[in-house]
């Protein structure tokens, strides 16, 4: 086992706030104070880092280990064969309390054998991704290329 980091660097957020398409009643929902994070394996409350909705960026760095085939960490859900990073999105209130309403799934099943193979010799992978969807709202559903574009690189410490 290697050690690995996984950085997630998106650009393109949406914005704080949300409205939805109509619901089937014909009204919609709007959620405010909007925030993404990424979600700890098992742990749907425990959020690494959240990023408001309307940042320039977003980024976190994951730890992780590889095989040089399957990558585990505490943000890495999954079976080894369909392993993948959620990102939460939610709204924030007043108390400081995140409620999910949406989530995107990085397939980590996505990264080309050759990308994963540099990232676990070098310690770094990198995904890059924008996190608006096509209706201006926030990324959902599984992501992978061309919405992702994976790379290695080399880990630096310091």
């Amino acid at each position: 086992m290697s050690v690995l980091r996984i950085r997630i660097e998106g650009a393109g957020l949406p914005g704080r706030t949300f409205v939805t398409a109509a619901a089937r009643d014909g009204g919609v929902v709007t959620y405010d104070n909007v925030h993404v994070a990424v979600q700890r394996r098992n742990r749907p409350g425990e959020l690494l880092d959240p990023q408001p909705g309307d940042a320039a960026s977003a980024r976190w760095t994951l730890p992780c280990t590889t095989t040089g085939v399957d990558v585990t960490g505490p943000y890495v859900q999954g079976r080894p064969d369909e392993r993948f990073v959620y990102l939460s999105w939610g709204s924030v209130d007043p108390s400081g309390a995140f409620t999910m309403f949406r989530r995107a799934k990085i397939m980590l099943g996505a990264v080309p054998a050759d990308v994963l193979s540099a990232a676990a010799h070098g310690g770094l992978l990198t995904a890059r991704l924008g996190l608006t969807d096509a209706r201006g709202g926030p990324l959902c559903a599984r992501v992978v290329p061309p919405a992702v574009t994976w790379g290695a690189g080399v880990l630096d410490e310091r």
